[in-house]
């Protein structure tokens, strides 16, 4: 990437518009106009980044020149773009029309009305990873739309988790989803048979989600409770699939569906429109020029919305196992910077933590800053509607607060040198539609900037080793195995582990 044309302009260009601040930059109207896009009531604010025309016709460039529409093209096309395991990309297939209006979706959302309309009283989904951050974030961020029973999420394999849920729950009236592509996903299983034990043959039972239909049969779940998916279906991207089955029990069937079409539009809009005018297209760039032209090694997301505060944790999950490579698609070296950290949580309680370190450290961290405009399932007057425009006021005063600073050479404590980038992303009200067609979008720009890198966003081996290594450590605590090749210090803190619990606490 780095050898094109284009980034060799790009690289002239950050030094360039490195003289200049956002201060600058922002004064200029009808520049900060021109880097607002939108769709339907979804605003994309790219004005408080270090950016001017020249930088985006640039920026179109390198997009053009290391070939981002043909690998869209390929992506679209069903073409085995995830060559080291050789399978198409099908996630965006899970919310498009023919699914939807299709016999599985049919049977999936009959099994989700006839648990709605039963005696459950809680659902506790059993998984980690993609099998847990989608859907648990998605359960949160539509709260006010769910009118089934309570939904829960277990992922942590420390029995404290399980533990504290199962204690708000009872047998007779639990139904239990075991979340996990092979269905042997050690952390998820271990937890699976707890809560199996725990049930005791009473209750509604449990139900598979799965890509390994027979594995789960042959752990004992009935055949007409395994809900599979397809292997091309990363678990990352998932959510959209037979995945989304406890966010469709809490919110229903037609909810859940809306939140497809929301995403099916962002997929139309990603396919179909220019570049110059594209959404993710445009965030994956600004993404790669903080990332690879300007140097900044992290990147925040900073939901202004409660109910989203688990965005970024699910955001984190997608960009880093997605991105976090080092080799290209081809396996080769890369001689470049690929994901920056991906970390944030919800305004404005952030704003009184670690915001201190935005404004004034030494570290420019690029934010988006998500704001819907209306609260949803709230009273919309009086005093919660004010609370809602001081939430508002809030996340636009940040925006322009980072990017244009306070300057005071009298007083360097209260000295603010501003110039810090951010993206204001708003939309109307957190509905299932808007909160599909957000997902996507963060879905497109993270395979954009995989593309641009040239590595491969849709795998993860990175994830492997340790699970390897947690297997051996198991082996030597079980006496199966010795501690051969574990260094000193591991082999001293196994000894502790193993050693009897002859401590209080």
């Amino acid at each position: 990437m780095l050898s094109t044309k284009a980034a060799t302009a790009l690289t002239q260009e950050a030094a360039a518009i490195g003289r200049l601040h956002l201060r600058d930059l922002l004064g200029d109207a009808a520049r900060s106009r021109a880097l607002v896009h939108e769709l339907g009531d979804l605003r994309v604010d790219l004005s408080r980044h270090k950016v001017r025309a020249e930088t985006i016709e640039l920026l179109l460039a390198l997009a053009a020149e290391t070939g981002l529409a043909g690998k869209m093209e390929a992506m679209f096309a069903g073409d085995l773009v995830n060559r080291s395991e050789g399978r198409a990309v099908v996630h965006m297939a899970q919310r498009a029309a023919p699914r939807i209006e299709g016999d599985g979706y049919a049977a999936l959302a009959a099994f989700a009305d006839d648990v709605r309309d039963s005696d459950i009283c809680d659902v506790i989904n059993i998984g980690i990873g993609g099998s847990d951050l989608g859907p648990a974030m998605v359960s949160a961020a539509l709260a006010s739309h769910g009118d089934g029973p309570r939904i829960h999420y277990v992922s942590n394999v420390d029995p404290a988790h399980l533990h504290d849920v199962l204690a708000g729950c009872a047998p007779d009236s639990t139904l239990f989803i075991v979340t996990s592509k092979t269905f042997t996903t050690a952390e998820t299983m271990r937890n699976a048979a707890l809560a199996r034990d725990w049930a005791g043959g009473r209750g509604p039972g449990m139900v598979a989600v799965t890509a390994a239909p027979q594995v789960a049969r042959d752990w004992g779940v009935d055949s007409s409770r395994v809900f599979d998916f397809d292997e091309g279906v990363g678990g990352r991207y998932s959510l959209w699939s037979v995945v989304g089955l406890p966010v469709m029990i809490g919110i229903g069937a037609d909810r859940f569906a809306r939140m497809l079409n929301g995403a099916a539009a962002m997929d139309s809009h990603f396919q179909a429109a220019p570049f110059a005018e594209n959404l993710p297209v445009l965030m994956g760039l600004m993404r790669v020029w903080n990332r690879n032209f300007l140097g900044h090694a992290a990147h925040g997301i900073m939901p202004y919305d409660q109910r989203l505060r688990l965005l970024p944790a699910w955001a984190q999950q997608l960009e880093m196992e997605s991105n976090g490579k080092s080799v290209s698609a081809e396996g080769a070296p890369l001689g470049h910077a690929t994901t920056p950290v991906i970390w944030g949580t919800a305004g404005t309680g952030c704003q009184h933590s670690f915001f201190q370190a935005l404004h004034q450290g030494t570290d420019i961290v690029p934010l988006d800053i998500l704001l819907p405009l209306r609260p949803t399932g709230l009273h919309l007057d009086g005093d919660w509607a004010a609370s809602h425009a001081v939430l508002a006021a809030n996340a636009l005063a940040q925006a322009e607060a980072l990017a244009v600073g306070s300057p005071n050479d009298a007083e360097p404590h209260r000295h603010f040198a501003g110039d810090r980038p951010s993206s204001v992303i708003s939309w109307e009200a957190s509905t299932p539609y808007a909160i599909g067609r957000l997902l996507a979008l963060y879905e497109h720009v993270t395979i954009v900037s995989g593309f641009l890198w040239g590595v491969n966003s849709f795998d993860q081996w990175g994830v492997e080793l340790g699970k390897v290594m947690a297997r051996r450590v198991e082996a030597v605590l079980a006496g199966t195995a010795t501690p051969d090749g574990f260094s000193a210090t591991a082999s001293d803190l196994l000894d502790r582990i193993a050693a009897p619990a002859d401590r209080k606490g």
